[in-house]
């Protein structure tokens, strides 16, 4: 049995709007750095794959035009060293969030059924197993959930949001393994993994053979374009995997009407086949995250983990709030580690995404904060 709207946790981000107006005061105006949207152009490759199929009278498919399961398929082989991937085991979604929120009811589970997500984890992975009526067990450690009754699901969030941490192959084979002698589904959300800051190329992926052993049973990734290539606004993603899971996500999604439009599909195949976009992007994200570091530490911040993604996990050794209170008299809007769990009390995430001009007056009221 579900559970009714009427019971989930208020939206978060919502609590933020006194600090956003204290912030607002600011005679330089705001810096928001609370939301992790992208601020930058959506690359011209895109933009014109979308133009050259806006002529789509008929229904897109929801299984994915061949053309984007390719792509798909290319990319993991080309940026994730995943070779061999199937493209009827890829499914594109209406970005990755739904897929996050609805995964544990598209997959049947419901009461009495446990999914298992981050310590330190965005909330959505909490509100859809609480959507299906199941049960959500925060925890970071394989020996812990497996010892739980009726595991079903595990996801796992490399890169994290919102710590930046990246989990090494070894560390996602242990919870392959685990859940695999379990009887539960990996799911693994995976969408910061171009965005890694120490020089080693993307993050290891749920399907790295070296992980999953070569075989793709109980596991799926899923992917977002949001990140790598300034592409929120087109709700553009997709899962890859276990043939067998995915097709029990197709046939519900069909039924729902689930589908990513054909125009976005054609747009999500350009920008997956087109590297130097992404590494632009990774760029300007770079030079960001290196002007910011720089303010907070001069500001007497401890950064920690933010290894990969588009946050940087920040404390002053207080409870998050009060820092959140402290950035907002700087017109600096922060997001608080609470939001992602009790174990972030001490903590607040900071957005690399803002532009340029933005992010240079963030550097310098922190620079120069009393």
């Amino acid at each position: 049995m579900g559970l009714h709207p009427s019971a989930l946790p208020d939206f978060p981000w919502d609590s933020l709007v006194t600090y956003r107006e204290t912030a607002a005061q600011h005679p330089n105006g705001v810096v928001d750095l609370s939301v992790g949207t992208p601020v930058d152009p959506t690359p011209a490759v895109v933009q014109d794959a979308l133009r050259a199929a806006a002529d789509s009278p008929g229904y897109p498919t929801t299984h994915g035009t061949p053309q984007l399961r390719e792509a798909v398929v290319s990319w993991f082989a080309r940026r994730r060293g995943v070779d061999g991937l199937d493209p009827a085991a890829v499914l594109p979604t209406v970005g990755s969030k739904e897929l996050v929120a609805f995964a544990p009811a598209l997959l049947g589970l419901g009461e009495g059924d446990v999914v298992v997500h981050p310590a330190v984890a965005y909330p959505t992975y909490d509100v859809g197993a609480r959507l299906a009526g199941a049960t959500p067990l925060p925890s970071d450690d394989p020996h812990h959930w497996a010892a739980a009754r009726n595991v079903k699901l595990v996801w796992v969030n490399s890169p994290s949001n919102p710590t930046g941490a990246v989990a090494t192959r070894e560390e996602l084979a242990e919870v392959v393994a685990t859940a695999r002698k379990i009887g539960a589904i990996v799911f693994s959300d995976e969408c910061y993994a171009e965005l890694v800051w120490d020089g080693t190329g993307s993050a290891p992926s749920i399907l790295d053979p070296q992980v999953c052993g070569g075989s793709t049973e109980g596991v799926v990734a899923v992917y977002s374009l949001s990140k790598q290539s300034n592409l929120a606004g087109y709700r553009a993603a997709f899962a890859a995997g276990d043939a067998s899971v995915i097709s029990r996500l197709l046939e519900v999604r069909k039924h729902a009407g689930l589908i990513v439009p054909g125009p976005v599909q054609a747009a999500m195949a350009a920008a997956l086949h087109d590297d130097a976009h992404v590494a632009a992007q990774r760029e300007r994200y770079a030079a960001r995250r290196a002007a910011l570091v720089r303010g907070l530490t001069s500001a007497g911040f401890g950064i920690d983990h933010s290894h990969a993604g588009l946050y940087l996990w920040a404390t002053r050794g207080q409870n998050c709030w009060e820092t959140v209170a402290w950035l907002a008299q700087l017109g600096i809007v922060a997001t608080p580690g609470t939001f992602y769990g009790e174990a972030g009390q001490r903590h607040v995430r900071i957005a690399l995404t803002a532009t340029d001009e933005r992010v240079a007056a963030a550097e310098n009221r922190l620079t120069n904060a009393r």
